[in-house]
C-alpha cells in the first residue's frame, strides 16, 4: 500500500507539459536508433546524453529512460521486416519475425513483438515498484565493507554469470579498473598515471569514453559492413492489433515464463541477449510442435521479446536501489545520475524521493505511450532506413563530437573520444565485452575508496568484509559467483561419476 501512495506522488511529479513532452521526444529518439542497426538502446542514450546537461535531473532522466523503452521497441522493427536486429536482444526475434514477414504477415509479427515487448517491461515496472523501497531501506544499514562487499559481488557475478568468454570479460573489467584510475586520488589526494598530462589531472570522463566505445565504433562497425538495406513493407490497422491480442490468452504460459527469466537476468547481469536466447530456446522446449519454430510461429516472437523488454527494464532495480548497474545502459544512466550530483543507491529514495518515483512513474507511462506510438508509426520509421547510410552517419558522428565537447568544453575529450572508438571497434571485432568495462569504469573508484575506507578503519585486516554476518554473506557469495563456472562443473562431474556407480552397481 506504500508503494501505491508512493507512486501515485511520483505520477503528481511526472504529469507536466513539459516532462510529457520530454517523454515524447525521448520515445521517437529511442524508436528513431533502436531502428538503426547496431546503433541501439546504449549506443543512443550514450550519444544523447549530453543533451540533458542543461535539465533538472527529473526531466532529464525521464527523457534518457523514454530513449531506452524506444530503443527497445524500436529494435524490433528491423528484425521482423528487414531480417537485420536493430538490437543484439532481437536476434532472437529474426527467427520467427522475419518468416512471418516473408509470408505477409509482417503486421502480425510486429503488433506481437510490440505487445509482449509492452508486457514484459510492464511486469519488470511491478517488481521495481515493489522491492525497490524495501532493498534501499535494508542497504541503508550499510557502511564501506558493505558497500566493497556488493560492488565485488556485482564484478564476480558478471564474471561468473555472465554469458561471455571469462578471460575476455575480465581483461574487460581489468581494462576499465585501470582507466577508473587516472587521475587524483580521492583519498591520498595523489596524482596517477597523468603522465604529464594537465587533462588528465581530473582523470577520463565516463561519458566520453562510452560515447566512443559505444557510438563511434558502431559507426566504423557498420562503414566495414556496408549494410544495404531491403526489407518487407509493413502498415498496423485495428483489426490486426485486435486479432494479435485475442491470440495472446493462449501464450499465456510462454509470457509468464520469459517474463520471469528476463527479470532475473535483468537482476543479475546475465543481460537482455541471454534472456532473449532462453525464453526462446525455453519456448520451443515446451512447445507441443517444436518443428514449427523458425518457420514463422508467432510465440517465437512473444517468447524472446517479452525476456529480452523485461530484462532491460529489471536491470535498473539494482542501479536504483543499490548504485549498481544491471546492464550496459543501466551503467550510462548511473554515469548521468553521478553528472547531475545525485548518488544512487538506498539513501536516494530519502534524499530524492520525487526523483525516484518520479522516474517509476515513467517506466510505466512511458511504456503504454510507447506502445501506441510504435504501432501507429511503423511505416514511418521503416522508411528511415532506405535512407543511405552515407547521409545519416556524419550526423551522428558530429553528433558524438558536440555531445564530447560539451561535457567540459574541452578539445581532449574529442581526441579522446576518437581513440575509445577504436578501442570498443577493436573489442567488438575480437569479441571482449564492452558491458564489463563501462561497469568498471563507472563503480572502480568508488569501489576503490570503500576497499580503503574499510582497510583504514579496520587496521589493514581483512578480516572486516568477514566481521558480520551481512558483510560475510555477501562477500562469500561473491566468490562462489566469481568461481561458480568452476563449481557447476565439478558439481556435474560428480553427479555424472554418482550416476556411472549406481549403473554399474545395478548391473
Amino acid at each position: 500500500m506504500e508503494a501505491f501512495g508512493l507512486l501515485v506522488y511520483g505520477f503528481s511529479v511526472l504529469l507536466t507539459w513539459k516532462i510529457l513532452a520530454l517523454m515524447m521526444v525521448g520515445l521517437v529518439l529511442g524508436i528513431f536508433v533502436g531502428v538503426l542497426p547496431g546503433l541501439g538502446g546504449p549506443n543512443g542514450v550514450a550519444i544523447l546524453l549530453p543533451l540533458t546537461f542543461t535539465m533538472d535531473p527529473t526531466s532529464a532522466i525521464v527523457m534518457l529512460s523514454c530513449i531506452y523503452w524506444g530503443a527497445l521497441f524500436g529494435g524490433a522493427i528491423t528484425s521482423i521486416l528487414f531480417n537485420i536486429p536493430g538490437e543484439a536482444w532481437s536476434v532472437a526475434t529474426t527467427f520467427d519475425g522475419y518468416p512471418m514477414a516473408q509470408q505477409g504477415k509482417a503486421a502480425e509479427a510486429l503488433t506481437a513483438a510490440f505487445t509482449s515487448s509492452f508486457i514484459g517491461s510492464l511486469v519488470a515496472v511491478l517488481l521495481i515498484t515493489f522491492l525497490a523501497p524495501g532493498i534501499a531501506s535494508f542497504a541503508l544499514r550499510f557502511g564501506p565493507p558493505e558497500f566493497f562487499a556488493v560492488y565485488l559481488l556485482t564484478f564476480c557475478s558478471f564474471v561468473g554469470l555472465g554469458r561471455e568468454e571469462k578471460h575476455k570479460t575480465i581483461i574487460s573489467m581489468a581494462l576499465g579498473l585501470l582507466l577508473a584510475g587516472v587521475g587524483m586520488d580521492t583519498v591520498s589526494g595523489q596524482l596517477r598515471m597523468t603522465f604529464g598530462l594537465d587533462e588528465l589531472l581530473r582523470g577520463i570522463n565516463f561519458l566520453v569514453a562510452v560515447i566512443g566505445l559505444f557510438g563511434i565504433s558502431e559507426i566504423l562497425l557498420t562503414m566495414e559492413e556496408r549494410l544495404a538495406l531491403r526489407g518487407h513493407a509493413a502498415s498496423i490497422s485495428l483489426r490486426t492489433v485486435l486479432k494479435v491480442w485475442k491470440e495472446m490468452p493462449r501464450y499465456w504460459v510462454t509470457l509468464l515464463r520469459s517474463s520471469a527469466i528476463g527479470c532475473w537476468l535483468g537482476i543479475t547481469p546475465g543481460g537482455a541477449i541471454a534472456a532473449s536466447f532462453m525464453g526462446y530456446n525455453l519456448a520451443k522446449r515446451f512447445a507441443k510442435d517444436k518443428d514449427s519454430f523458425g518457420k514463422g510461429r508467432i510465440e517465437g516472437v512473444f517468447a524472446p521479446e517479452t525476456a529480452a523488454h523485461a530484462s532491460g527494464t529489471s536491470a535498473l532495480l539494482p542501479m536504483l536501489a543499490l548504485g549498481i548497474p544491471g546492464s550496459g545502459t543501466a551503467a550510462i544512466l548511473l554515469g548521468g545520475l553521478m553528472v547531475w550530483g545525485l548518488n544512487p543507491g538506498p539513501l536516494l529514495f530519502v534524499e530524492h524521493k520525487g526523483f525516484v518515483w518520479g522516474l517509476i512513474a515513467s517506466m510505466y507511462l512511458g511504456n503504454v505511450v510507447g506502445l501506441v506510438l510504435v504501432l501507429t508509426t511503423v511505416p514511418l520509421f521503416a522508411a528511415i532506413l532506405r535512407v543511405p547510410f552515407s547521409a545519416i552517419a556524419p550526423m551522428i558522428v558530429v553528433s558524438c563530437a558536440i555531445g564530447a565537447y560539451a561535457i567540459q568544453n574541452a578539445m581532449f575529450d574529442i581526441w579522446l573520444m576518437l581513440l575509445f572508438g577504436v578501442v570498443g571497434y577493436v573489442f567488438k571485432k575480437i569479441g571482449i565485452p564492452l558491458a564489463p568495462f563501462t561497469l568498471a569504469l563507472v563503480l572502480g573508484n568508488r569501489a576503490e575508496d570503500s576497499f580503503r575506507l574499510s582497510m583504514i578503519g579496520a587496521g589493514g585486516d581483512m578480516r572486516v568484509f568477514w566481521s558480520n554476518g551481512l558483510v560475510g554473506s555477501i562477500t562469500t557469495l561473491a566468490l562462489v559467483l566469481l568461481f561458480w563456472p568452476l563449481l557447476a562443473a565439478g558439481f556435474a562431474r560428480l553427479r555424472g561419476g554418482l550416476i556411472n556407480e549406481r549403473k554399474g552397481t545395478t548391473a
